[in-house]
């Protein structure tokens, strides 16, 4: 994902007082990350958990690393956030309430494509023995729960305090209709996703230009060539492009790539997603390819070749099945977000004999 305010300005257009968005057509966009982190840090500021002889505190909030955003496309909310959280906490045995034992939770996968019951959290204790090891079972049996609600807060909030303006009035809309789009939106949005997610699994990689998007309608598609050089081996080129870490250095975001035929992607906040349909390392790299905001289980598809020369190592992208409306600015959005990206964080944009 690209950073706050340097997105795509064909995809993300900002909020203006005049109200130019006309029915919520465009993709409007808004930054929840500041507001996140001071409410999940205010969740987690000496948040007790009692039950019977033992009391454990969740102190503070030591670790939040992530991003937030909500976007309109076309009068639908879309909510993205992903964060990476470790929550100090102490506990005590009232029995013996001059000791106090301290651990960590360790929350690294919240995230909007995971279940709140699917969120992974950790318990951990600095110093090992009898009553400290009662203490972490106790957070790992009723702990986690507690710490599940709070994080069920954050996310019920994060939908209705980013819900507010952000679906503007159509032509002859009151200011009742536009609420009541709004307060529909948290539902409507997961019923969407989980459409979509049934939708895609039933279809196959577009097809030419005129063919069904897999929903019932026929889209109008175009073709896209391009050839880039970059200035290092096949090999090196190959991994920027497959390897988890790689991909995450030049993306700046999370990003989940497995690299095997058949294996997912998800890049820049789940904004790019697809499968891998073939690999011949160093030389070969085909995909299943959409943006995020595209028809329901419609896919282009992305051919990558390498062609590895004395100097350097020449890429050739073909990507079919691109709806038209979408087409101009793929080819300047490939540029930027991809080959721009991973010469500017790798180096692959000068060459050895300069370097020298």
């Amino acid at each position: 994902m690209a950073k706050w305010g340097e997105g795509d300005p064909r995809w993300i257009v900002e909020e203006r007082p005049d109200a130019t968005n006309v029915n919520n057509w465009h993709w409007t966009e808004k930054n929840a990350t500041t507001w996140s982190k001071d409410r999940l840090h205010q969740l987690f500021k000496d948040l007790k958990i009692v039950h019977s002889d033992i009391e454990c505190v969740v102190d503070t909030v030591d670790k939040c690393t992530g991003e937030a955003t909500v976007n309109n496309r076309k009068g639908k909310l879309i909510f993205f956030y992903e964060w990476e959280l470790v929550l100090k906490w102490s506990g005590t045995l009232l029995k013996n309430s001059k000791l106090s034992h301290k651990g960590k939770l360790t929350i690294p996968n919240l995230s909007e494509e995971n279940d709140l019951s699917d969120v992974e959290i950790t318990v951990t204790i600095d110093e090992s023995n009898d009553e400290s090891e009662t203490l972490k079972q106790f957070m790992y049996n009723v702990g986690r729960d507690r710490v599940r609600q709070q994080l069920g807060a954050y996310i019920r909030e994060l939908k209705e305090e980013y819900s507010k303006n952000l679906i503007l009035p159509k032509k002859g809309d009151d200011a009742t209709g536009v609420q009541g789009v709004n307060n529909a939106n948290v539902t409507e949005v997961n019923n969407a996703r989980n459409a979509a997610q049934k939708a895609s699994s039933n279809t196959s990689v577009a097809a030419p230009k005129g063919q069904s998007s897999g929903v019932g309608c026929k889209l109008d598609v175009r073709t896209l060539s391009m050839t880039e050089e970059f200035h290092c081996n096949a090999n090196d080129l190959y991994n920027a492009l497959t390897k988890p870490d790689m991909v995450t250095a030049f993306t700046r975001a999370p990003a989940k790539v497995d690299a095997v035929r058949g294996g997912e992607f998800v890049l820049y906040g789940g904004n790019v997603l697809g499968k891998f349909e073939e690999l011949v390392p160093e030389k070969k790299i085909q995909q299943s390819w959409r943006l995020k905001n595209w028809s329901s289980g419609h896919y282009s598809n992305v051919v990558i070749e390498l062609e590895e020369t004395s100097s350097s190592t020449m890429m050739t992208l073909k990507q079919t099945g691109i709806p038209a409306s979408e087409y101009d600015a793929m080819k300047t959005n490939w540029y930027r977000y991809y080959w721009h990206s991973i010469k500017q964080t790798f180096g692959f944009g000068t060459s050895i004999s300069d370097a020298l």
